[in-house]
């Protein structure tokens, strides 16, 4: 897989796509620049070498397609004179001002989304983006799991290489799959069980440990009979996670609120107590003892979901201490990702703390699950 260091892009007009597609307040302002501050040293490395940078992302408030112009102005105050918005993709006012630009000038265009072709993997589509520039450059590593146009037919109508975020999110993670420093310690969590699945069971096959939080948790003991009266999801899969594996480790206590979330409830007791009129919002007390004492003794940690609903103040704290538990362990390379736990990292100011934080999400996960990445693929990884 080519990196951008293996070209020459003085006086070449590049496009790179990102992804741009952050929180976005109802007044139209950014909410969340990690995304955005990612991408920069691409950019910056590219404006250094008298490239010409055409910006492309999408974005999405409330799964509503809307202008990047939100974008457009954090990108101006980071790039001042040098930066300009044009709200236009294909047409001629995007392709008058691509063929204005100067060596060490940026300009975004607009929504890749507002093209139906983009999310169909269009191939005219593809080629009308590819008249704009010389060289095509992945930064979107997040999206690289998607067969779009912009990253699945893009970079094979152009000289194609990774930006420096797409090929640091390869490496760590192929360093956790492949040779990671060991003891290697997994943590998963989050409730969105459909997407996981696959990278738990990657995990515990590659990990020395392997803490599951509050829901991964309770569908493991739901499955195995030990708690009734659940829904099982994904049984073919679960079937495949034995109980005795001493690597995996299963919550033994919960924080504990009723179903229908009323916010009077709280209590804490062990999982083999939980009726069914109640829910395991959170680890317990003991949990957090039993996965801190691994965490401790690791040397590669891997994090992705937080172990309960840390939005609610009552079940905030086992997220919270097995955060402060992994950044004390100052010999471990500690990696994570998920927007849930970086948003939950950063409310505790210890996101910071970690080696690398993962712009992925469900690239991430697929790329941890063993699954190859139509994005990665169109850039020759793995060839």
């Amino acid at each position: 897989m080519r990196t951008i260091k293996d070209y020459n892009f003085s006086q070449k007009k590049v496009l790179v796509r990102c992804d741009f597609n952050v929180p976005i307040s109802e007044k139209g302002e950014v909410l969340e620049e990690f995304r955005i501050k990612a991408a920069l040293p691409t950019i910056e490395y590219l404006l250094k070498n008298n490239a010409k940078v055409i910006l492309l992302s999408h974005l999405e408030v409330k799964e509503k397609v809307v202008s990047l112009a939100p974008i457009a102005k954090k990108l101006k105050e980071i790039f001042g004179k040098k930066f300009e918005f044009v709200p236009d993709l294909i047409g001629e006012k995007a392709k008058e001002k691509v063929n204005q630009l100067k060596e060490g000038e940026v300009v975004l265009l607009e929504n890749l989304r507002f093209h139906k072709g983009e999310k169909e993997g269009d191939l005219q589509f593809a080629k009308a983006l590819s008249q704009l520039g010389d060289f095509y450059v992945n930064e979107a590593f997040s999206c690289s799991h998607r067969k779009h146009a912009s990253i699945y037919i893009l970079p094979r109508l152009l000289p194609s290489a990774s930006g420096f975020l797409l090929e640091k999110e390869v490496n760590t993670l192929s360093k956790i799959l492949k040779n990671p420093e060991r003891p290697l310690v997994s943590i998963i969590g989050g409730v969105k069980i459909d997407t996981k699945m696959k990278t738990i069971l990657n995990l515990l096959e590659r990990s020395d440990h392997l803490l599951l939080g509050s829901k991964f948790g309770e569908i493991v003991l739901a499955h195995k009979s030990i708690l009734v009266g659940r829904e099982v999801p994904h049984e073919e899969l679960l079937d495949k996670i034995e109980l005795t594996n001493p690597k995996l480790h299963l919550p033994v206590d919960g924080r504990i609120g009723l179903k229908d979330k009323n916010e009077s409830y709280f209590r804490i007791g062990s999982i083999g107590t939980l009726r069914k009129e109640e829910e395991i919002y959170d680890i317990g007390p003991e949990t957090v003892k039993v996965f801190s004492q691994i965490i401790k003794e690791a040397r590669t940690i891997f994090w992705s979901g937080p172990l309960g609903m840390f939005e609610d103040k009552r079940f905030e704290a086992g997220t919270k201490e097995i955060a402060q538990t992994i950044v004390k362990n100052h010999s471990a390379f500690k990696v994570v990702g998920g927007g849930d736990t970086i948003f939950a990292l950063n409310s505790f100011s210890l996101l910071q703390k970690f080696d690398f934080v993962s712009t992925g999400g469900g690239a991430m996960l697929e790329f941890l699950a063993g699954e190859k990445l139509p994005g990665l693929e169109a850039l020759g990884y793995g060839d």
